[in-house]
């Protein structure tokens, strides 16, 4: 096969920087010249909402409490759906994304090294599905589910019913929870490391989409449901550490204000690691916690009913398949009961997901560069849900084991005391809950770390390192609304914070609905996908012509060709949506030269993505171990 070049004058050329699109290898962000900002627009108005939402907590609760609980009612009588439908489609486009042609486009640029092994890669995904969650709901999920099943499934406390809470919990926390992280990180990460856009939910939407109306809109969505999902989990946390304190030193009731108290403590912790750039400490501490969550995740299963749980999880796992497509059907039309459940369980999850993928999408994105959409999707969605399977089953199997061995687990004054309780039935039980307290404190400092650092930098169109005062703000504004989420709370404050934020995270699944086709829009004209289309046109019309005109004794060579025949006779390269996104521009978005046979600028200056202002710290590698290290969420 031969092939002669055809060099276009770049004055003459059709393409930016005389390339054809198929030809692109892929654009880095950290290659774009780009001045970072605050967006006062972003910034300002997600602010004003927040600011708006703590002064009417702390002035009217009660008034805050009421519209909380009427926007809950309306969300799951009218918006239900939304969640519903995107727990099945994302799962459904996932799999197709990956096991589809387009399975062969990287998280990068053509020919780009993985930022990690595969053994770090799994690890820190391993990081990203442990933190608060698994300790509160690990046993408080599991034995309410096998007291009171789920609809329509099994009788209380049975057998059957013992299986099926573990294979409802999983459904809640495996592969449909992975599904909606793991299509915004490949959209984030596509958009980012082959596109070269900012690391903005809105980037996945156009080029220059986060300066739109639209994209602003977006990315507000974006920061408030990280805001209010960070916050529960926060809440969710204090109340557990508040609980264990109780056990510990032997104090009265834990009130509101104790737990504030916590907050504001834990809250002076993770500010002054976010504001001082000690990367190193917070990963170190990052990695002590996995490891601390798996020394009492291996200790229940020692000192636990060891054998049981070894029986016991490979048959969780086919009652989860088993049972797969009745937990997915569930829905308000089965009645009163149905929609209780829903309102209580899977709508609050399916929310709360949502309201997350913006942060963890981002970090599973960074990790995954240079993986190809089938490994990320094979390995995104496969190992983060064999670690639920195995940290649910030996938390929610030991509790139901103790349950049914005679010990009240299901009768703790609080679902955050259920653990205690388990650990009160088990060696060692002055020292475990301690241990507990060290996991959610740490679980509390790096996650809101992580999370300002998140929002910080959306509030600042991306930027990789943003901003000390806008950090702060937003590490201010997250204690607040988890006070706030609390007091609203009141005697129930669980069921408080689970209404705020299926309140919230409504707008953003709407808008990740939306991001399936403009992601499929982007894969199409993906340089891969161009050449995969003109390769398969190509070879058909030689191959036919060949036998056509010499049967058996036929070679193919590359010649120029017009009409019908040619391969790329039904496609417009010279589209603006086919070549518009590689031409590069300077910090003021004004076009420049690129050679993309060299890889580089043509004036030969650096892709200084921006210039810090004094006493602002310089913008880094995306890569870098502090944005590289796991946000302990949940």
């Amino acid at each position: 096969m031969s092939s002669s070049p055809r060099r276009v004058p770049p004055s003459e050329s059709p393409y930016p920087h005389d390339t054809h699109p198929g030809l692109v290898p892929g654009v880095s962000v950290e290659e774009q010249r780009v001045r970072y900002h605050t967006d006062k627009i972003t910034f300002g108005v997600a602010g004003a909402l927040i600011v708006g939402f703590m002064v009417w907590g702390a002035v009217s609760t009660e008034s805050l409490t009421t519209v909380s609980k009427g926007a809950l009612d309306a969300v799951v009588t009218y918006g239900g759906w939304v969640f519903t439908l995107l727990a099945a489609v994302m799962l459904l486009f996932l799999l197709f994304v990956g096991f589809s042609r387009y399975g062969r486009i990287p998280l990068g640029k053509d020919g780009e090294e993985p930022a990690y092994s595969m053994g770090s890669w799994i690890a820190m995904l391993f990081a990203a599905g442990m933190g608060v969650g698994l300790i509160f709901f690990g046993v408080y999920e599991p034995v309410t589910y096998y007291m009171t099943p789920p609809p329509g499934r099994a009788a209380a406390e049975s057998y059957h019913a013992m299986h099926s809470a573990l294979a409802q919990t999983i459904f809640h926390w495996g592969l449909q929870a992975w599904a909606i992280y793991a299509l915004v990180g490949a959209a984030v990460g596509y958009a980012g490391y082959r596109r070269g856009r900012p690391l903005l939910m809105s980037a996945i939407f156009g080029q220059r989409a986060h300066l739109s109306v639209g994209g602003r809109l977006i990315d507000m969505f974006a920061i408030v449901g990280i805001l209010f999902a960070t916050s529960a989990s926060l809440g969710l946390g204090t109340l557990q550490i508040g609980r264990g304190l109780q056990i510990i030193t032997g104090l009265g009731e834990v009130g509101n204000a104790v737990l504030i108290a916590i907050i504001a403590v834990l809250t002076c912790v993770f500010l002054i690691s976010a504001v001082s750039g000690v990367a190193k400490g917070i990963r170190r501490l990052s990695n002590f916690n996995m490891v601390l969550a798996a020394v009492v995740a291996f200790f229940l299963f020692v000192a636990g009913p060891t054998v049981f749980l070894l029986n016991f999880i490979p048959s969780v796992v086919g009652t989860y398949f088993g049972e797969m497509f009745q937990m997915l059907s569930l829905s308000a039309s089965w009645g009163t009961e149905a929609e209780e459940f829903m309102r209580s369980w899977t709508l609050f999850y399916w929310a709360w997901w949502v309201s997350w993928a913006p942060f963890v999408g981002v970090f599973v994105a960074r990790i995954s560069r240079g993986r190809t959409l089938r490994q990320y999707v094979s390995v995104v969605l496969l190992a983060p849900t064999v670690i639920c399977v195995l940290a649910f089953s030996v938390f929610g199997g030991t509790a139901i084991w103790l349950q049914r061995d005679g010990v009240d687990i299901a009768g703790a004054a609080s679902p955050e005391d259920m653990l205690f309780r388990v650990l009160d039935a088990l060696p060692f039980a002055q020292i475990t809950p301690i241990a507990i307290i060290v996991l959610l404190a740490v679980f509390f400092i790096t996650s809101a770390d992580s999370a300002t650092l998140v929002m910080a930098s959306m509030s600042q169109q991306g930027k990789p390192e943003p901003d000390r005062k806008i950090i702060i703000f937003w590490g201010v504004a997250l204690a607040g609304v988890s006070s706030v989420m609390l007091a609203v709370g009141g005697a129930n404050a669980l069921q408080g914070l689970q209404d705020l934020v299926t309140v919230a995270a409504l707008p953003f699944a709407v808008i990740l609905l939306a991001l399936i086709p403009a992601f499929l829009r982007d894969l199409s004209t993906d340089p891969m996908s161009l050449r995969h289309h003109y390769a398969r046109t190509a070879l058909d019309n030689a191959v036919r012509q060949g036998m056509d005109e010499h049967g058996d004794d036929f070679a193919l060579e590359v010649r120029h060709q017009e009409g019908p025949a040619a391969a790329g006779h039904d496609v417009d390269s010279t589209g603006e949506r086919m070549s518009s996104w590689y031409q590069r521009t300077d910090e003021n978005g004004q076009p420049v030269e690129y050679d993309y046979r060299q890889d580089t600028y043509v004036d030969a200056r650096p892709a200084v993505a921006d210039q810090p202002a004094a006493g602002e710290r310089p913008t880094v590698d995306e890569r870098s171990p502090r944005n590289g290290r796991p946000p302990e969420q949940h």
